[in-house]
């Protein structure tokens, strides 16, 4: 968990980095210079234009277009992320035996506890490092797609279903749907891990709040891609975890009847 959260912020400083500190108002365009621009925004904001004008024009059903599209796009990377996640979780109670047995700090303890986990991790073909291959190539995509939205001005231009996609919704609906779906996903992704951390807890609630307190000062659009997201992944999760969650069903059944 803690060498997730420091590769996560390693590429979040990365991201920042390649970026060169662009401002977030600055408009998109093909003359727009650097790497982040030319390479990774650019050619998101092209694909929602040209998108959405294959469709009337309709930039809300273009953006939920092309928001599927790059799902879809990652979801192999997703997939063996989560198949990733699962053996882990698998090998959990021997690393947890193996810790016990070497639970002295010395130097020595400690590095033949990392041989007989390397060995461990061997035997069953699992590269602990696997999964955090998918999350290098996912989260700049997915921070160039953010972007793209809020510096595409066409977007601003055009309403969808009862908000304008450049302001905040006025109901406030889409900001707590974006909180609610981001809950969901969480809670989904939770069932089945056993031992879960504290940490994991905390941000089940936090980034629902997190989500919704942004989204309901920022542009309807960004609510609307963080919407379609997050209903992606939670059937994305609900397909590739479902033998998990049907056994865990009936499990609970079973136990129940007793």
């Amino acid at each position: 968990m803690k060498k997730r959260m420091g590769l996560l912020l390693s590429l979040i400083i990365l991201v920042m980095l390649l970026s060169g500190c662009t401002e977030i108002n600055e408009d998109i365009t093909s003359e727009s210079e650097g790497i982040w621009n030319e390479f990774f925004v650019y050619p998101l904001s092209w694909l929602i234009i040209n998108t959405s004008n294959l469709v009337g024009e309709n930039y809300g059903l273009g953006l939920i277009i092309v928001t599927l599209l790059i799902r879809l796009a990652i979801l192999p990377l997703m997939i063996k992320q989560t198949k990733n996640t699962k053996a882990m979780q698998a090998l959990q109670p021997e690393m947890e035996e193996l810790r016990k047995k070497y639970s002295s700090k010395d130097q020595a303890t400690q590095q033949k506890l990392q041989q007989e986990m390397m060995q461990l991790f061997q035997k069953h073909n699992v590269n602990p490092l696997a999964g955090c291959f998918p999350l290098l190539i996912q989260m700049p995509i997915l921070i160039a797609f953010y972007h793209a939205i809020m510096r595409t001005p066409e977007i601003g231009e055009h309403n969808f279903l009862w908000f304008d996609l450049g302001a905040r919704d006025p109901f406030f609906i889409l900001p707590l749907i974006a909180g609610v779906t981001t809950f969901l996903q969480q809670k989904i992704m939770m069932v089945g891990v056993a031992n879960t951390q504290p940490q994991m807890q905390m941000m089940l609630w936090l980034m629902p709040i997190m989500i919704i307190i942004f989204a309901v000062s920022l542009p309807s659009a960004l609510s609307l891609y963080w919407v379609v997201g997050n209903i992606f992944m939670i059937v994305q999760t609900l397909v590739i975890k479902g033998p998990d969650l049907r056994s865990r069903a009936e499990t609970g059944k079973a136990g129940g009847s007793k």
